[in-house]
């Protein structure tokens, strides 16, 4: 059980974050590089050196950069290279060859839809409860593995909204677990190959669009997540 929670928060890191920040840019041929920042909240910081101290497991990393490195063996990926600035803190960079490959599995998990234009271009996200559980497949069968037993709808597709996963981890653990993931927030600035006329679910100024997501929201995906950018 220690692990496969560990495998769970690196799901956060993964497809983007709890409490966590994403720099990069993505090139007009569709390669990209990010910079990531993740920090674990201290209540489930807590729960992890727990369960690693009841495992007989060292506590002094409560997240292992290098190794959520090496397990990110993902198509369309290029290299991936992460350091922790703390014990439950990591930051590092993903260098991605073909952003429509990423996490790509068939066209129902293709979330990602990138299309370059002559003059201009657009990219769309879009992660729903349909193509969730393949996405997670695709990134590591572990966390799906333990999200499938916390039942959560990303991992499981399940239909269950904001007020019902958050009693099922109240439940499981304790309210102040579902309180501190409910807090979360993903925070993303990611700069296209030009001048941005529209975001869908976010903002922009110039090249660069700003986007501030929820953490419930992409573990639940009651709602669809669509975000949208358009260039020329």
């Amino acid at each position: 059980m220690k692990n496969r929670f560990l495998w769970a928060v690196i799901l956060i890191f993964s497809l983007f974050s709890c409490g966590g920040r994403i720099n990069g840019s993505v090139s007009a041929n569709g390669s990209a590089v990010f910079s990531v920042e993740m920090s674990l909240g201290q209540r489930i910081s807590s729960v992890i050196r727990s369960l690693n101290s009841a495992g007989g497991q060292d506590g002094s990393l409560i997240l292992d950069g290098n190794a959520i490195a090496k397990s990110m063996s993902i198509d369309g990926m290029t290299s991936v290279n992460l350091r922790n600035t703390a014990p439950a803190a990591v930051e590092g960079e993903i260098r991605v060859s073909d952003i429509n490959r990423f996490l790509y599995a068939g066209e129902k998990s293709g979330f990602i839809k990138f299309e370059p234009k002559t003059g201009g271009g657009s990219c769309t996200i879009n992660i729903n409860i349909d193509n969730g559980p393949l996405v997670l497949e695709n990134l590591s069968p572990e966390i799906a593995d333990f999200l499938s037993a916390l039942m959560a709808p990303i991992a499981t597709g399940e239909v269950l909204n904001k007020s019902e996963y958050q009693q099922l981890v109240a439940s499981f653990y304790n309210k102040a677990i579902s309180d501190e993931i409910s807090a979360s927030r993903i925070r993303a600035s990611i700069e296209f190959p030009g001048a941005i006329t529209g975001v869908k679910g976010g903002t922009f100024s110039g090249r660069k669009a700003e986007f501030d997501i929820p953490f419930l929201d992409l573990l639940v995906l009651e709602t669809p997540l669509i975000y949208e950018v358009n260039w020329r």
